[in-house]
């Protein structure tokens, strides 16, 4: 089978396309046929070993799935050679096939395309328990999401709306705008580029504050960090819920004193940890998410679909930050 492997530290031009033995099932495990892999901004930081996991060399990243089972290991119950399932393996997905603890499935609902199934599970698994678990989003506050138009932020908007929530969405452009008003945006702003100075600081700090309105954002989603980071904080509403989704821009150093200001919280948001930790919960959301999909409140936005070989490039340009939705490289033996 083709793999598309990390073999040395370093950007995506270091990543290389080899021929790997195909997997077989082990006990527990099905194995299956990627059709298609969805692009994150931790693959971003997996090859450069900035991530959290460091899996051993030569590896594939990808960390969302979508395929077919191919095969099924002693002591599977519940599958079959030929059912559409999606999985998140956290890396290992640019691959042909890919051998997956049969717990790890969720089965890919009839009429979705394997494109939108590899986009969903990662980015609106993270966000609805971002929202409701650490955030306590609830019907008729105001929800503020900062970087509103790549995957996760168009799913804080989909979700943040779905909850009854008013959402305010935070860009870097005019098209990145009219993305999150077509997901359902009620506000936008658009941002200017980091980094900021003092000066620079306050005015965006004043310019979140007009947007959400005089009392303040109830709940603030971001996955972007840096210098957007503090301005965002200070427009917290009192006994408010900042969450930490991720760093993109850079890891920041916030201000105590504001939280001590605006008795506020601020909450990190680990979903992948969530997860193993309280798989029981997770399920409920993630059954919350198919009905949701189903009703057409939420939808993956699919914006472009790149061939394996050329993966590296979705990887790339989502380090540069400038995309919208998701990126999927369709798998193709």
């Amino acid at each position: 089978m083709k793999a598309l492997l990390s073999k040395a530290p370093g950007g995506p031009e270091t990543l290389s396309l080899d021929e790997l033995p195909d997997p077989t099932p082990g006990k527990g495990q099905v194995v299956v046929a990627v059709k298609a892999c969805a692009i994150n901004y931790p693959d971003v930081l997996i090859i450069e070993d900035k991530y959290q996991f460091k899996p051993q060399r030569p590896f594939a990243p990808g960390g969302e799935i979508a395929g077919v089972v191919e095969s099924v290991g002693e002591g599977v119950e519940g599958w079959a050679v030929g059912d559409r399932v999606i999985a998140v393996p956290g890396h290992g997905g640019l691959v042909g096939k890919i051998a997956l603890g049969a717990g790890q499935l969720y089965r890919l609902p009839e009429g979705r395309s394997f494109e939108d199934g590899a986009a969903l599970l990662l980015t609106y698994a993270t966000t609805i328990h971002a929202l409701l678990d650490r955030g306590h989003l609830r019907e008729g506050q105001t929800l503020l999401v900062l970087g509103a138009a790549g995957g996760v932020g168009l799913a804080a908007i989909e979700l943040g709306k779905a909850f009854g929530a008013t959402v305010v969405a935070a860009v870097s452009s005019e098209e990145k705008a009219e993305a999150a008003r077509a997901a359902g945006a009620d506000r936008t702003i658009v941002y200017p580029r980091a980094p900021f100075d003092k000066d620079q600081s306050k005015a965006l700090a004043e310019a979140f504050k007009a947007a959400v309105g005089p009392k303040g954002a109830d709940v603030i989603y971001d996955p972007v960090g840096g210098d957007y980071a503090e301005p965002a904080l200070r427009a917290i509403a009192w006994e408010g819920r900042y969450l930490v989704v991720g760093f993109p821009a850079g890891i920041p150093r916030l201000p105590l004193n504001l939280t001590l200001l605006k008795s506020c919280d601020v909450c990190g948001v680990f979903w992948g940890a969530f997860a193993a930790r309280d798989p029981h919960a997770n399920q409920a959301h993630v059954e919350r998410l198919f009905r949701l999909w189903g009703e057409g409140r939420i939808a993956p936005r699919v914006t472009d679909v790149f061939a394996l070989a050329d993966a590296g490039q979705a990887i790339a340009r989502l380090g540069g930050r400038e995309s919208i939705g998701k990126l999927v490289v369709r798998i193709a033996e």
